[in-house]
């Protein structure tokens, strides 16, 4: 029996006995998982598919397993390599839609597993783009506008609907087929493969209903009102009608119906009109092949390039005690009160006033890591990292020299060992230019709040808060931030590392997300060996409360939203963070040693087994 199936074959999920498929059946089944995400990074489905690939692969074996997405050019040139060989019946199905006219790539995702993948160019189809919109609005009454997404995503639809046609009647080699189907961007094809009554079996996950998210930004009793909502009324309101009805139409047309937490759930209930058959949580593809010394070292490391930034950023207005810092972060898209950035910037302004009056000798830098328009970086933040670098290689310029002046000194004192006088060895040349450099360094004024000029800085809610509260990175504050309005990333100028190594240097995320599906952001700092907030409103939080038994001691806190006022939240979160401030370092490495521990749970070796009985279900379906 494969290692990744645990022997017992059937389990309760929602109240239902679900017998999870077989080895046997696996090997029998053509498995494709079809998704816009798919060699084209955009959100947190591509984080899932390109994580769960390996441990799909690993049980259902490279020649059932295919992967079907647009083909976006500018992403594909650098993750898509395509397959010369074409006797494979997926290779068929592709040869002959090209034959037929249609844009098809047939190759493997340079990913870890190199998946097999098909992927159709949007573009080939936009002749019949007029056509492909009538008959979805004529068969199942799905209104489309005509902006460049849904054109695209139509068209992508037609041309999978098309190839389970063409694979079904010709290359299935009697084999069973379920199609995969993840989020509305993918669901278009789904209500016309049921109206064709094609031979498949479909899975359709929504990972965030449009309509909870829109109004989840707009209304603060959004989880209260919950069960009153006309779903009709919303999606007119916010001008999504066509999302809503595409999601509608991929909930009720597939055979198993998915979502990745109870918290979605309870939308899919209101705005799909459907619940969900099983709930999928997100995992990741954890290392666990890394030892503690290893992850406490690579936090060590990572934490230093940070340290360099920090002292870039803040030291040539003042400095503070670098090994006394602790670093907080916070990141995802920019969505002020989903997020939860409004309640974590009240509780840095209460942790700032709480650090203050316990007269504590720690200093707080907490960076805000998301995407927002800016026209360029700020030209301060670069001019002072680069006036640094200069200060640091003069300074390892004039060690170099000294060290060797030091050297001869030694060896050729005659007389004995005598220890000679550094400063007559320092040449005035030298330490004029580090007077120079640190002169041209210096400034008066506050380090900035923000790395990059932002398009709308006066009306940033973030910027809005820091500037009404007064938290500006002042010398007296304990409490300093960092808004960095980009994705970290190794060309980036400021930090020069891959994302996944700034959480690693960092202390603690920061996740009090209000309306958050599922929430991969806690799960990346789980995974890298380092304590995260997440909320009871967030899917991983909610999944996190039912599957251990006080998190808190594994670093992973789960932050009380539910029937709590802001006031509430912000102050216990203030608590936490409070708290951790106060750790030694001792304390905080024990820490990690424990949620690093933990990160097993979250492997997609565990939690893969809800994939195979969602797939189950799928094969029994009638």
């Amino acid at each position: 029996m494969s290692k990744n199936i645990p022997s017992s074959q059937t389990t309760s999920i929602r109240g239902t006995q679900i017998k999870r498929i077989t080895i046997d059946e696996m090997y029998g089944t053509f498995l494709f998982e079809i998704a816009w995400e798919v060699c084209n990074q955009i959100g947190g489905i591509y984080t899932v598919i390109q994580s769960k690939v390996p441990s799909v692969i690993d049980k259902w074996k490279r020649e059932n397993y295919v992967l079907l997405g647009p083909y976006i050019e500018k992403q594909a040139s650098s993750i898509f390599e395509p397959i010369d060989d074409f006797t494979d019946s997926v290779a068929q199905a592709v040869k002959e839609m090209n034959s037929m006219g249609f844009k098809v790539y047939y190759g493997q995702w340079l990913i870890a597993g190199r998946p097999r993948v098909v992927l159709f160019d949007p573009l080939s189809v936009y002749d019949k783009l007029g056509e492909i919109k009538y008959f979805l609005w004529e068969n199942h009454k799905i209104p489309t506008p005509n902006d460049e997404i849904t054109n695209q995503v139509v068209a992508f639809g037609n041309m999978v609907h098309q190839f389970f046609a063409l694979f079904t009647a010709k290359y299935s080699n009697k084999k069973r087929i379920i199609a995969h189907f993840h989020e509305w961007m993918a669901g278009t094809p789904i209500p016309q493969m049921r109206r064709d009554k094609l031979d498949v079996k479909i899975v359709f996950t929504t990972h965030a209903t449009m309509l909870g998210r829109y109004i989840a930004m707009n209304d603060s009793a959004f989880y209260e009102k919950l069960p009153s909502y006309n779903w009709e009324h919303e999606a007119r309101h916010y001008n999504v009608e066509h999302i809503a009805n595409i999601e509608r139409a991929a909930a009720h047309g597939s055979h198993i119906f998915t979502t990745v937490s109870e918290i979605t759930a309870a939308e899919c209930s209101v705005f799909l009109g459907r619940d969900p058959d099983v709930i999928l949580p997100n995992g990741l593809n954890i290392n666990r092949f890394e030892a503690m010394h290893e992850f406490q070292n690579l936090h060590y490391h990572y934490k230093e390039k940070i340290n360099e930034f920090v002292m870039g950023h803040f030291f040539q207005s003042y400095s503070f005690n670098l090994d006394k810092t602790i670093y907080f972060f916070t990141s995802g898209r920019f969505e002020y009160n989903n997020k939860g950035y409004d309640v974590t910037l009240d509780a840095l302004s209460r942790l700032n006033k709480k650090m203050k009056q316990s007269r504590t000798d720690a200093t707080v830098v907490t960076f805000f890591i998301t995407r927002n328009p800016y026209s360029s970086i700020n030209p301060d933040v670069l001019q002072s990292k680069a006036l640094l670098e200069e200060i640091q290689r003069n300074c390892e310029q004039l060690q170099d020299k000294l060290a060797q002046k030091l050297f001869y000194a030694i060896t050729s004192n005659e007389k004995g060992f005598a220890m000679p006088d550094l400063n007559e060895m320092i040449d005035d040349y030298m330490v004029l230019r580090l007077r120079n450099n640190f002169q041209s360094w210096r400034t008066k004024r506050l380090p900035p709040v923000v790395t990059h000029n932002l398009i709308n800085d006066y009306s940033d809610p973030v910027m809005n808060y820091l500037r009404h509260n007064g938290l500006t990175n002042n010398p007296q504050d304990k409490v300093k931030i960092v808004y960095h309005p980009d994705f970290v990333a190794t060309s980036n100028p400021l930090f020069h590392m891959e994302y996944y190594q700034f959480i690693r240097g960092c202390h603690m995320g920061i996740f009090p997300s209000y309306y958050e599906p599922w929430g991969y952001t806690p799960l990346e700092c789980i995974a890298s060996g380092i304590p995260s907030v997440t909320s009871d409103l967030s899917g991983f939080g909610s999944f996190v409360e039912s599957s251990i038994t006080e998190p808190d001691k594994s670093g992973i806190f789960v932050l009380k939203r539910k029937h709590q006022s802001f006031n509430d939240t912000s102050e216990n979160l203030a608590n936490i963070m409070f708290d951790f401030v106060k750790m030694n370092r001792r304390e905080r490495i024990m820490q990690r040693n424990k949620v690093e521990a933990s990160s097993i749970l979250f492997d997609w070796e565990k939690l893969g087994k809800y994939y195979d009985k969602a797939y189950g279900l799928a094969i029994r379906s009638k």
